[in-house]
């Protein structure tokens, strides 16, 4: 049986980077889930790769089909962004270990459809200065900066990610990107002992 291992973390806390890099350390080891979403894509992403980019329509159809295993609804300066994990066939334990990022609502429902047993948090934590200053910089290189809803964004992580919310979660490992490579070294070696078990 394979493990869904699920990077958590405040935004701009370094996730995409950890990701990118372990994908390409563990060289197939880790299948990846790519999830929807109904924002608007970003400059240099690509439909299919970071996300898969419906319409509001599609996210309902979905939906009523039954399709839907976790979904985030937003509301952003820009309207309501919806962000989702399907049972699309991208996830199948029997067959390969995953990886994926989420935040901390999808983790506790992506526990609760395919089990705690199977399901292993990877909590990223970064200095709040530190993320604010990549936050601000990703917005920058936008053609139209949202620096609203990256305000909204960095505010909210402090309440979504309160003490009180890891604890009812059980998520009490901790891993701070302060070095790229070590951090994934350290990930790394932790993913394999847990498999293992």
């Amino acid at each position: 049986m394979g493990r869904l291992f699920v990077l958590i973390g405040k935004s701009s806390s370094g996730k995409d980077s950890v990701y990118k890099l372990l994908m390409q350390k563990c060289r197939g080891a880790y299948r990846e889930v790519i999830p929807y979403t109904t924002r608007p894509i970003r400059d240099g992403e690509r439909d299919g790769k970071e996300y898969f980019f419906v319409t509001e329509d599609r996210a309902r159809e979905m939906e009523e089909a039954g399709k839907i295993i976790e979904l985030r609804s937003y509301d952003t300066v820009h309207g309501i962004w919806k962000y989702f994990t399907a049972d699309d066939g991208q996830i199948c334990l029997e067959e390969s270990d995953y990886l994926l990022i989420a935040t901390l609502e999808a983790y506790e429902k992506l526990r609760d459809y395919f089990g705690a047993e199977n399901v292993v948090p990877l909590y990223i934590e970064t200095d709040d200065g530190v993320r604010l200053e990549r936050a601000l910089m990703r917005e920058r290189r936008q053609k139209e900066p949202k620096y609203a809803e990256m305000c909204r964004r960095f505010l909210a992580d402090e309440k979504d990610f309160a003490p009180e919310e890891l604890k009812r979660l059980s998520i009490e490992k901790r891993f701070v990107n302060e070095d790229l490579r070590r951090l994934c070294e350290e990930l790394q070696t932790y993913m394999q002992t847990f498999a293992k078990d």
